[in-house]
C-alpha cells in the first residue's frame, strides 16, 4: 500500500493531480481543499495517500492533512458511501465545519454539500457522530445561525466547489456578506452569484 507520496506535481486539475516521483508518475485524486493548497506545476509536492483498491481498479487518493484524511476514511465506512462521494464531501465543506454539523446533527449543513441528499446526510451524523475528531471545535453561535467567519468560511467552500477561482470568490462573498440584509448562508450565496455574474 502507499502510504505518502513525495515528488514534483507534474499535472494539476480539480480533483486531480499527478505527482512525478523519480519519473513514475502517480495520478492522485484530491479534495478542492488540498488542490488549492498544493502550490503550482513543478513545485514540490507532499500528500498523505489512501490506496483504494478494488478487483477491477486500484486509485490513490491523496490529501494535505492528517485530518482531511482521517476525515475521508470515516466516511467510507458509512453504508452507501464510496471514494467518490466522500471526495465530493471533503471538496464541499471544511472538515472543521463537517465535524461541527456531525456533532450537532445539523442536517442541513449537510445537505448544502453538492452530492449529498437527506437521507446521506442523516447516516453521515448517525454513523459518524461518536467518530470524528473533536479537539478545538468552536462552539456553535448562540442565535443558531453560523458565525460570521464560517458562513464566509462555507460560502468560499460552495463557490469553489462551483469551479471560481479563489480571488473572484473572496471578493464576492465579502460584497454580498457587506450588502445582505440577513446574512444566512442561502442569501449570501444568491447575493455573491449575481456579483459572480456581473463579472
Amino acid at each position: 500500500m502507499i502510504a505518502s507520496l513525495r515528488g514534483r506535481l507534474a499535472e494539476k486539475h480539480p480533483n486531480r493531480v499527478v505527482v512525478d516521483v523519480n519519473g513514475v508518475g502517480y495520478d492522485v485524486f484530491v479534495p478542492l481543499s488540498t488542490f488549492y493548497r498544493i502550490g503550482d506545476v513543478d513545485g514540490d509536492v507532499a500528500l498523505r495517500i489512501h490506496t483504494h483498491v478494488r478487483e477491477d481498479q486500484l486509485a490513490l487518493y491523496g490529501f494535505g492533512t492528517v485530518l482531511e484524511q482521517q476525515i475521508f476514511e470515516r466516511l467510507l465506512s458509512v453504508s452507501g458511501i464510496g471514494p467518490k462521494l466522500a471526495l465530493a464531501v471533503l471538496s464541499g465543506i471544511e472538515p472543521a465545519d463537517l465535524i461541527r454539523a456531525v456533532q450537532f446533527g445539523d442536517v442541513a449543513r449537510l445537505t448544502a454539500i453538492p452530492g449529498v441528499g437527506k437521507k446521506t446526510a442523516e447516516r453521515i451524523g448517525l454513523e459518524l457522530k461518536d467518530r470524528l475528531p473533536v479537539t478545538g471545535l468552536p462552539e456553535p453561535h448562540p442565535d443558531g445561525e453560523s458565525a460570521p467567519d464560517t458562513l464566509r468560511r462555507d460560502l468560499l467552500s460552495a463557490l469553489l466547489n462551483l469551479g471560481y477561482h479563489r480571488p473572484l470568490a473572496e471578493r464576492a462573498v465579502d460584497a454580498a456578506l457587506a450588502r445582505a440584509d440577513t446574512p444566512t448562508f442561502e442569501v449570501v450565496l444568491k447575493h455573491a452569484l449575481r456579483e459572480l455574474a456581473r463579472g
